[in-house]
């Protein structure tokens, strides 16, 4: 199973509905997918249409007898399971700490459903804590949603360096999110291409239909499967898909 992760180190990215939507694109490909909603907010548990509560919550999870295989949830996508959120996972960074081998904690529990699923994405609160080094040393890769403006260019260099302090072998791929037909973002993203090192070629376009699936509460290749935002989500996973096809031959 290969572990991904969605994370940034600030909000407002598009890091939930980039995490929704690729998950969903890797299931219509024929993967077993799972996406764990690690944010206590509860978004991506929201937009899959599934209550974001678990019996034990954080505590329970961080404990050395918690369990992935019981919260797991179906979503109405065929190939693509679910595991929710729980507001009590705004403490977690707190559970994790007092547990032993804290920043093993989440590959443990992945490793306990990993015959079940052949990718399983994480969608993670924004920030760079105790939880993120823990999902970081829990992956084969972080995906980055960046908007192509100073602050989050900025942002993903905190993230980059946070990265090779605390475990430079997994790899990071930044992508273009939310990106506007204005001066501003075509100049930023060239920068952002040229570089940043594995920037991903694919675009996601700030789009009326991605906006809709907010309340419309599901991935926008299901809901509006011929518009331009299914089209990039579906290339942004094609293109992922093969970046890690290319780093295990």
């Amino acid at each position: 199973m290969k572990v991904l992760a969605c994370l940034s180190a600030k909000g407002g990215v598009g890091k939930t509905t980039a995490a929704v939507n690729l998950a969903y694109e890797a299931s219509r490909t024929g993967a077993r997918v799972l996406l764990w909603d690690l944010d206590s907010q509860g978004a991506a548990s929201y937009l899959c249409r599934v209550d974001p509560s678990f019996r034990g919550g954080a505590k329970r999870l961080a404990s050395s007898d918690g369990d992935l295989a019981r919260i797991i949830r179906g979503t109405d996508h065929e190939g693509f399971d679910l595991i929710p959120s729980d507001f009590s996972l705004r403490r977690l960074d707190i559970r994790l700490d007092r547990a032993k081998h804290s920043t093993r904690r989440l590959r443990d529990l992945l490793d306990g459903v990993s015959d079940r699923y052949d990718i399983a994405l994480l969608d993670c609160a924004p920030g760079l804590t105790l939880t993120s080094e823990a999902v970081i040393r829990a992956c084969d890769a972080l995906l980055v949603p960046t908007v192509p403006t100073p602050l989050s260019e900025r942002s993903l260099e905190q993230l980059l360096t946070f990265v090779r302090e605390h475990e430079p072998s997994v790899r990071v791929l930044p992508f273009a999110s939310m990106v506007a037909r204005t001066r501003l973002h075509r100049d930023q993203l060239r920068v952002l291409q040229e570089t940043v090192p594995d920037f991903l070629g694919s675009v996601i376009p700030s789009s009326a239909a991605i906006e809709r699936t907010a309340s419309e509460r599901n991935p926008v290749g299901f809901a509006h499967p011929r518009s331009p935002g299914a089209d990039a989500f579906g290339r942004l996973w094609a293109e992922i898909a093969d970046r890690l096809a290319a780093s295990t031959a």
